[in-house]
């Protein structure tokens, strides 16, 4: 007797995708691709272990889906500021405060993300398009264009020293995010528990705009 095939899950609902989207998001951020398991993130999403398999197929196309939300958590403010007709000042004090708050809710991120691109290089290309809806080639002036301009103006007019723009992108985002990526080795060096880290990254989103800029006046 011929065996009859399983009907096909229901379709995958919003709230459902949402969940195992979010699921995955937790679970890949906190242990990797390599170490992240299926099964876990349908538990932690509250859904059949079927439901994701069917859905997503495999490990690694749930993977990417997770890591082109996490990049959209972390650049598309910070291209979008950059880019922007925003004072030079300005644009230090809102990426500042806008990644600082973010990092504080995703902490695992950054080492994530970093640790994917190690893995994969060839998603840093894609990565760029897929955040900014154009070739890197076509999104590299526009991020770097008006910046340039600003920092060329104030070198002009002895506000700040020469720096250039790509040198200043790499400055203010290594600041930012390096202590988030290192997170357990600043922890462990400094002595500090979670509320303490916490407490010192505010602090630093405070301060860090003064520093930065500081470190740019003649």
């Amino acid at each position: 007797m011929a065996r009859r095939n399983s009907p096909p899950p229901a379709p995958l609902d919003a709230d459902s995708e949402s969940r195992i989207l979010d699921a995955a998001h937790a679970v890949f951020t906190r242990r990797g691709t390599a170490g992240a398991r299926m099964a876990e993130i349908a538990r932690e999403a509250g859904v059949n272990h079927a439901l994701v398999h069917y859905y997503f197929r495999t490990k690694q196309r749930l993977a990417e889906a997770v890591f082109r939300r996490a990049t959209g958590q972390l650049f598309p403010e910070m291209i979008a500021v950059f880019a922007s007709e925003l004072p030079i000042e300005e644009k230090v004090r809102r990426i500042v405060a806008a990644q600082v708050d973010m990092l504080l809710e995703n902490r695992y991120l950054p080492g994530y993300l970093l640790a994917e691109l190690n893995h994969y290089p060839e998603r840093a290309e894609l990565l760029l398009s897929s955040m900014a809806g154009a070739a890197p080639d076509v999104v590299r002036p526009r991020l770097f264009g008006t910046l340039t301009q600003q920092l060329e103006a104030a070198a002009r007019g002895g506000t700040l020293r020469p720096i250039s723009a790509q040198a200043f992108v790499l400055h203010l985002v290594a600041m930012v995010v390096y202590p988030f990526a290192a997170r357990p080795l600043v922890m462990a060096i400094m002595g500090l528990d979670d509320a303490r880290f916490t407490a010192m990254m505010r602090k630093r989103k405070a301060e860090l705009p003064e520093f930065s800029l500081a470190a740019l006046r003649p």
